[in-house]
């Protein structure tokens, strides 16, 4: 499978079974600290009771995103946020290793809490 095929594969899966969901970043500090947010289209699956183990603990989520999107604002850090269904969630962890082939990144695994 080639990187564009499996990019293909991954948003026509997003594209099934995800939602939009926004990548928050702030800037500033105090009373002029601001954000933006950034669309993209996102996975969220809880983790199983068998994946309540080390940093993850009951009421995180998987999100899988597409990273083309986020690009600009690569690479995500525990101080961005995410906004699922409206509730603004910590970042917890980015994987960008996971779904890359041939060194090409498909998808963006976060663990997300709150």
């Amino acid at each position: 499978m080639t990187p564009a095929d499996a990019k293909d594969q991954f948003r026509r899966m997003l594209a099934e079974l995800g939602e939009t969901v926004l990548v928050r970043r702030y800037s500033g500090l105090g009373a002029a600290r601001t954000s933006v947010d950034t669309p993209t289209t996102a996975r969220v699956v809880g983790y199983q009771a068998k994946d309540l183990v080390g940093a993850i603990v009951q009421g995180d989520v998987r999100v899988i995103t597409d990273p083309d999107p986020l690009a600009a604002i690569l690479p995500l850090t525990v101080d961005d946020k995410l906004v699922i269904r409206g509730v603004e969630r910590a970042i917890k962890g980015v994987d960008d290793n996971t779904r890359r082939i041939q060194g090409v990144l498909v998808g963006l695994d976060i663990q997300a809490a709150g």
